[in-house]
């Protein structure tokens, strides 16, 4: 059996330089806003599990049927290679993937990243029971960190994934950043999946990020108690209310926490005092939705060949293989 190993990228993941600039700087903006991995201590990514599973979010169990039906063409087409995936959290879809490349080589390397110490511990131990052979290595940080330690790394072949549609949190300078960063890491030959939410109406669209069950609200809320529990702050979650909604001309959701009365809040750790008026709001989230096509020419710009696309029968979720 190979061993596991769990790095931490970045040890001292409290620091202001670190981690507090851009709470500083969401919260004095004229429109408040907060960067969704703040979502992710380990309860909140325990909350987005949950999420995964409502009959209302449709993004995950799509993108596992994606994955269901073509992993094994996945492995085929890349042939065995280190399988790097960014925000991993439980690795529930990975397990198709992971069956995939088993079949194309005995030895495989997978290293798992996520900000959740606690979920990436769960599953990378569940992981290596599962697939004895492989090399199991999971990396606590952010994307950013993680790309920058893999620029240094040699490897053979590589393939990294970004499933969820995560790319929809980001803004299009953002995404044009992310990009280039993941074109650094890739040697020539090396791989780049990249899972897409499609456009569609905001009928479908709104229901999933406003659940009947209120996983999403608790999971929007909960942002609130990471900060407190990060920066010792006093947010009181029980006056702000949840409320996501899409905007049909950006082609995004936005997701907004509404204060209900006038208040202050107070981070410590930043020595940051916050004024909340009544009806104010905290833009938590943005979820960008995709057309395929203007994705992989967006993609080809940064050197990434589209060689395949994989979508489900309603044409709702897209997969896009690309090689640098």
């Amino acid at each position: 059996m190979l061993s596991t190993s769990i790095k931490i990228l970045n040890e001292h993941y409290q620091s202001l330089n670190n981690e507090g600039i851009d709470v500083i700087q969401g919260l004095t903006r004229n429109q408040k806003n907060l960067p969704p991995k703040y979502f992710y201590d380990d309860y909140g990514s325990e909350l987005f599990e949950q999420i995964c599973e409502l009959p209302e979010y449709y993004p995950t169990r799509t993108e596992a049927w994606i994955l269901h039906q073509y992993a094994d063409e996945i492995a085929q087409i890349t042939g065995a290679c280190e399988l790097v995936e960014l925000g991993s959290g439980s690795s529930t879809k990975t397990l198709f993937l992971l069956d995939a490349y088993q079949k194309v080589a005995s030895y495989c390397r997978y290293i798992p990243i996520d900000v959740s110490q606690g979920i990436l511990k769960s599953s990378v131990l569940k992981l290596q029971h599962k697939y004895p052979t492989f090399f199991i290595e999971g990396l606590i940080g952010t994307y950013e960190q993680a790309l920058i330690k893999l620029e240094s790394a040699f490897t053979t072949s590589r393939m990294i994934f970004f499933l969820g549609s995560s790319l929809g949190n980001f803004s299009p300078q953002e995404c044009d950043d992310f990009l280039k960063q993941v074109t650094r890491t890739l040697q020539v030959g090396d791989y780049f999946l990249l899972g897409i939410d499609l456009q569609k109406p905001k009928e479908i669209l709104e229901p999933a990020y406003n659940d009947s069950k209120g996983v999403t609200a608790a999971f929007n809320l909960n942002m609130l108690s990471h900060l407190n529990w990060r920066f010792q702050g006093n947010f009181d979650i029980n006056l702000f209310t949840h409320q996501a909604i899409y905007n049909q001309t950006d082609a995004q959701i936005e997701m907004y926490l509404h204060c209900q009365n006038s208040h202050k809040v107070f981070l410590k750790a930043l020595d940051l005092q916050v004024l909340f008026t009544d009806g104010e709001s905290i833009l938590t989230e943005i979820s960008r939705k995709f057309d395929l096509v203007i994705m992989q020419k967006q993609l080809e710009t940064h050197g990434l060949k589209t060689l395949k696309t994989w979508t489900d029968t309603k044409h709702s979720f897209g997969l896009i293989l690309c090689q640098a």
